[in-house]
């Protein structure tokens, strides 16, 4: 196979990452910061298994050096979602085409290509994002699963484990399937989530997988989320974990009210407690430096306000990559639960659906280990027509289960909500 030339180019501090995105490609902005790219230039791929993480690290460590830097070249990158399951192989592209802004008025384009040939030269759109929704889905349009009930006896059971003993918390997910009238549309979706919540990670990727031996795509997991699993830049790390939760509100006293409750809630900060707990231990092994506040912070988007710990650490010199990270801490309690064995195990009993990559990292890595990678939640898998979309709810000893399940239900009318526009 011929080797790999990155080249590169300015862009204009005002072109719209959203521009750029095509089917098939992947998109990860924030407060207009990421990356969009189209094309595959190269696949790289791993087996399911307990070090599936460190392994695709050093493939990716691998495959990116290899490519030849051709002129003042930013690092090549590789991008994509992984499964939640360490039992899922798990793939991720260098695309053909990048486009990257990473600070302030600095963006750039990224085309890695076999040596001796021309980078692609898709034609850019002038695009803006469909101005009116579609009618609001039906009941008809909907089928949960599981079903509300199934769930909340789920979550009585989960609380009945932890109580016993051995098990201190576990996130239990379910599902909303969604048969559209239409063929629904990712990147009109990703222009909605990104007006209606800028401050999250929105984000589009290809769920992979292999078919004779080919990387083929099997629909497109699309989303909006509020939490950054890691960021590594040189040897700073920054970490943001979520828990616990609270419904907005139009009317301003209202809204602070339940931001305030969701603040004294015993049961929403015991929840937070034991993800900062976990991540904590995690991430100070690796550090020289560590720094969290001791109490939570507010954190608010368009629909939920959450509890939120922001880590910053310096690494130490024997962490390579941001995909060492996410080895180490995916995935955190507030997306599986507290010791983590114990409750993956009781996933198993009692969560009836494949996550696929939904709560799994999505994000990117670049050549000189750094890289960014949020938690996928408030998303959708889309495959033509069907919509599968995601939501999860902490559950502690005394969880109540009616709560658990509005708590899912206000997940998904946000997510419903911007898929009129898909």
């Amino acid at each position: 196979m011929p080797s790999l030339v990155a080249r590169a180019k300015v862009l204009g501090p005002a072109f719209d990452l959203l521009a750029n995105y095509r089917p098939g490609g992947f998109f990860f902005e924030r407060a207009a910061m990421g990356v969009s790219t189209v094309g595959i230039a190269e696949r790289i791929g791993v087996e399911g298994g307990p070090d599936r993480l460190a392994t695709l690290a050093r493939e990716v460590e691998t495959v990116l050096r290899e490519v030849h830097r051709d002129g003042d070249v930013p690092s090549p990158i590789a991008v994509g979602a992984i499964p939640f399951d360490s039992g899922w192989p798990a793939h991720l592209v260098v695309p053909e085409r990048s486009v990257i802004r990473r600070r302030e008025g600095e963006t750039r384009q990224l085309d890695v290509v076999p040596e001796g040939l021309a980078p692609l030269n898709p034609e850019r759109e002038r695009w803006t994002g469909r101005a009116l929704p579609h009618d609001a889905f039906e009941d008809i349009h909907l089928r949960p699963d599981p079903e509300p009930d199934e769930y909340a006896a789920a979550v009585v059971e989960a609380t009945r484990r932890i109580r016993a003993g051995g098990l201190r918390k576990v996130v239990l997910a379910r599902s909303v399937v969604v048969a559209a009238d239409r063929a629904l549309d990712a990147k009109q979706l990703l222009w909605r989530l990104r007006a209606v919540d800028p401050d999250c990670w929105v984000f589009a990727s290809p769920e992979l997988a292999l078919d004779a031996g080919d990387l083929l795509p099997t629909g497109v997991l699309v989303g909006a989320t509020p939490e950054l699993l890691v960021r590594k830049e040189r040897r700073e790390v920054v970490a943001t974990p979520l828990a616990g939760s609270a419904p907005r509100f139009g009317d301003p006293q209202e809204d602070r009210a339940s931001a305030q409750r969701l603040f004294a809630s015993a049961k929403d900060r015991e929840e937070h407690a034991l993800v900062v707990e976990d991540v904590a231990a995690v991430l100070a092994p690796l550090c020289e430096e560590l720094r969290f506040p001791r109490e939570p912070e507010l954190l608010g988007t368009a629909n939920v306000w959450h509890l939120a710990t922001s880590f910053q650490g310096t690494l130490k010199g024997s962490v390579r990559s941001a995909l060492d990270l996410v080895a180490t801490l995916h995935p955190t309690p507030a997306v599986c639960g507290t010791p983590r064995e114990a409750a993956r195990a009781l996933l198993g009993e009692l969560e009836p659906l494949d996550r696929g990559c939904y709560a799994g990292p999505v994000g990117w890595v670049d050549a000189d280990g750094d890289g960014e990678w949020a938690i996928a939640l408030r998303c959708a898998e889309i495959t033509g027509t069907t919509a599968r979309v995601f939501a999860g709810a902490g559950i502690v000893a005394d969880s109540d289960p009616a709560q658990e399940l509005d708590e899912t239900e206000r997940k998904f009318r946000a997510l419903l909500d911007s898929l009129r526009w898909g």
